[in-house]
């Protein structure tokens, strides 16, 4: 979408805005800053990313709101860094790395064997520090307090694992999947699968359905079409 389209849009009406959330920001935090600008209550996001990852979020305002579950079940795509060699109870950065164990043994073709035991059909184990309520509480609720939080796996499809191991102990990766996919459980997941632990690092969301980051707007980039500067 254009700068300039954005002067005629009836955002009560609908919109479908596609904003590159930036690190640290929360979903919601995106959401507010778009409320504020388009001055209206009624907008959503279509699939929360967390606050240390980026990429691509799907805000839609007014009546396109009703469209968010149908954002929300197309596949995505994600792009980032495993740090491998230690573990973190987050299985991210928003913890410490801890248990650390070598990984220098490790071979490309040891890597690329462990991917291919997530691709597919699988069944997968949410974070424990995660928004998924249990018992009507948040799990990352009972995480921080020390509480042990025991989640069944869901079913997930993982169509694309690629990594590029050039710079270890960092893993590059590129991820495509159905919803409901947690990168930080696959992290976690293929350090187990490695023998060495891993850790989610950094993640990127390059795509939604046909949707690309490269056609979303940063927060600055929206603020100044919506004000006309």
């Amino acid at each position: 979408m254009k700068k300039e389209d954005l002067k005629n849009i009836d955002f009560a009406e609908g919109a479908v805005l596609l904003i590159d959330k930036p690190l640290e920001w929360t979903s919601f935090d995106a959401v507010r800053k778009v409320r504020n600008l388009v001055r209206i209550k009624k907008v959503g996001h279509a699939g929360t990313l967390d606050p240390l990852a980026t990429g691509l979020l799907i805000i839609c305002t007014g009546k396109f709101t009703k469209q968010i579950n149908a954002y929300m079940a197309k596949e995505k795509e994600y792009t980032g860094t495993f740090t491998i060699g230690a573990v973190t109870p987050t299985y991210d950065l928003e913890s410490e790395p801890a248990d650390f164990k070598p990984y220098e043994h490790l071979t490309i073709f040891d890597m690329e064997a462990a991917t291919k035991k997530f691709v597919g059909d699988i069944l997968q184990v949410p974070p424990a520090h995660s928004a998924i309520k249990k018992d009507g509480k948040r799990v990352y609720e009972l995480a921080r307090k020390g509480i042990d939080v025991k989640l069944d796996p869901r079913p997930v499809t993982i169509s694309s694992f690629e990594i590029d191991a050039t710079h270890l102990p960092l893993v590059s990766f590129r991820v495509v999947c159905s919803t409901g996919t947690y990168i930080r459980s696959l992290a976690h997941d293929f350090g187990q699968a490695l023998g060495c632990g891993a850790y989610l690092s950094s993640l990127r969301r390059t795509r939604i359905g046909d949707f690309l980051v490269e056609d979303a707007r940063s927060i600055e980039d929206f603020t100044a079409a919506i004000k006309g500067e």
